[in-house]
């Protein structure tokens, strides 16, 4: 499926200041960019590299006044999502070095509270993706997903206590369930066709069978229509914007994703 994807972004802003944005998607196994733009308003000087996790992020310093960005893709992705019952389990000796630091807790997945929890959810199912799959209905059926309520982080022990949380929240706390039996697990952030409300989302990935499965526990099934703009350990990791100094909140911010009809 092709799909169009735009975020605007309007700041007002005190003093010069430094930003570093995420807000690019890159083609990959799941995606192809066909099309792209990338405006700034007014135009700054841009430096772009790619941070440790293979996101493309954008410095820049916005100055005084107002300031706006705005971004759209066209986006070739798959109609469905890869799904995979019974896909082993791959034994921590036999991962791929890069997959090895999405094992360990992080500052908003603190997996090493949860081995008993996790065990208990996933118990009596096969290694691997099924006991993702336990994980992912578990938090479905658990944790009620409260779009909109949201705009700060909390951990996944915070989500475990609350009961509640946005699509980042519920994402934490199956990151952590999943790195508590040996599975590496990271963070996504992107667009998701036919969200409901449409915003940014969040949703995780599991390494389960030799590559990357998505889950995704705040909808009722798994369907296609996934963009991603950037991977991490958590949400520290794959903010679409970080700002340094005086707070800068956006006081506008818009997402799109709409399907284009091929011919």
């Amino acid at each position: 499926m092709l799909l169009a994807t735009s975020c605007d972004l309007a700041f007002e802003i005190s003093v010069p200041t430094p930003f570093v944005l995420m807000l690019r998607p890159r083609s990959g196994a799941q995606q192809w960019i066909t099309r792209e733009v990338y405006k700034l308003s007014p135009v700054v000087p841009v430096f772009e590299f790619t941070d440790s996790y293979g996101n493309l992020c954008q410095r820049l310093v916005a100055p005084p006044g107002d300031f706006s960005i705005h971004t759209s893709a066209e986006v070739m992705t798959a109609e469905l999502v890869d799904q995979a019952p019974g896909a082993p389990f791959v034994d921590v000796q036999a991962l791929p070095d890069r997959t090895l630091s999405y094992l360990l807790p992080s500052r908003y997945c603190e997996s090493e509270t949860f081995c008993q929890m996790a065990t208990e959810i996933t118990a009596g199912k096969k290694l691997g993706y099924d006991q993702v799959a336990a994980i992912q209905n578990w938090l479905r059926d658990t944790i009620k997903y409260l779009p909109g309520t949201s705009d700060n982080p909390i951990s996944a022990i915070e989500v475990n206590q609350k009961g509640t949380g946005v699509c980042r929240d519920l994402a934490h706390l199956g990151i952590a369930l999943c790195r508590s039996l040996s599975i590496p697990a990271r963070m996504v952030v992107g667009y998701h066709y036919g969200l409901v409300p449409m915003d940014m989302h969040a949703w995780f990935e599991a390494f389960v069978g030799g590559r990357w499965y998505t889950f995704d526990a705040t909808q009722a099934e798994l369907t296609g229509g996934y963009v991603a703009i950037g991977f991490g350990r958590d949400a520290a990791d794959v903010a679409v914007y970080n700002q340094f100094g005086p707070p800068a909140y956006p006081h506008t911010q818009r997402v799109s994703v709409e399907l284009i009809e091929e011919d």
